[in-house]
């Protein structure tokens, strides 16, 4: 069963697909089955999860069960995964080898750095930099070995982007962060493509609240679409990956519906004009 869903090409020459199924609050195996039965119904071959949710040994078991009943194999999905900030720094290793044991697919196709911080140490601990790169080096020792396909880092400002890269062997594939038409990331979007890292973004709702913004409301009912698929449209029109969380199999196949239409060039600004700097999520720019 083919996929219609676009892909970008990130610079480890590997094609990361354009929409994934996000997996936070995803637990339980029932959920876990339906949602990915669903994505992959709807042409989804990415799926994205982390340490922190949980959730990776449910995912594993329902790919393996579930990749055979609709005819695709372990190289047709793209799975991503990230190490927990309890693991940050000399726990590294553990921590990814976790991972790799708990999905247990072989490889996880890209393993991301979670968050710039560590558990348990107050964000101004100036041990926080030497943790990072700990662990960056642990992700391009199991990077080298082909267990991990790619990896990125997650939550980064642009600071940590700069540290990481003048200090790394292996540029990071992705940078995953909260996009959405009130966080726009101008200065962090034009790092990634200054050093050729592909942008993705999370919570591209903002935590559903802009779906119900008037902007985003009057373009949607304009163009026959949901809020949702609008705001999601925006971004990858952009070329930056979407990956939309539901357990719903009606809201997940909607969700795919991105790729059918899109937003005039007045529409995109419109949603641009939005941005304010307003972050849903964690805000990391107190991480030393």
């Amino acid at each position: 069963m083919s996929s219609t869903i676009p892909s970008v090409l990130l610079n480890t020459g590997v094609q990361m697909p354009l929409l994934g199924l996000g997996t936070y609050k995803l637990v339980g195996p029932e959920d876990v089955y339906r949602a990915v039965d669903a994505a992959l119904v709807a042409g989804y071959r990415s799926f994205d999860s982390a340490a922190v949710y949980r959730n990776e040994a449910e995912l594993g078991r329902a790919l393996k069960e579930l990749l055979p009943k609709h005819g695709l194999t372990r190289e047709d999905v793209f799975i991503t995964s990230k190490l927990g900030p309890k693991d940050q720094g000399e726990r590294a290793m553990q921590g990814a080898l976790h991972s790799l044991s708990q999905l247990d697919l072989g490889y996880i196709d890209l393993y991301l750095i979670h968050w710039p911080g560590t558990q348990g140490m107050d964000v101004t601990d100036q041990r926080n930099p030497g943790n990072r790169a700990q662990s960056w080096a642990t992700l391009e020792e199991l990077h080298a070995q082909g267990k991990l396909k790619a990896i990125g880092v997650s939550n980064y400002t642009p600071a940590h982007m700069k540290e990481l890269i003048q200090s790394c062997r292996t540029h990071p594939a992705v940078l995953q962060v909260e996009f959405h038409p009130q966080l726009c990331q101008r200065e962090l979007r034009s790092v990634c493509e200054e050093y050729g890292v592909c942008f993705q973004a999370y919570s591209s709702l903002g935590k559903g609240e802009l779906t119900a913004h008037h902007v985003v409301m009057e373009i949607a009912k304009n163009c026959g679409r949901t809020p949702a698929q609008v705001l999601m449209r925006w971004a990858v029109q952009q070329g930056v990956p979407v990956l939309p969380k539901s357990s719903n199999p009606d809201r997940v196949k909607d969700n795919a519906r991105i790729f059918d239409f899109t937003l005039s060039d007045s529409d995109m600004d419109g949603l641009s004009a939005l941005d304010c700097g307003h972050k849903y999520c964690w805000d990391a720019s107190q991480v030393v």
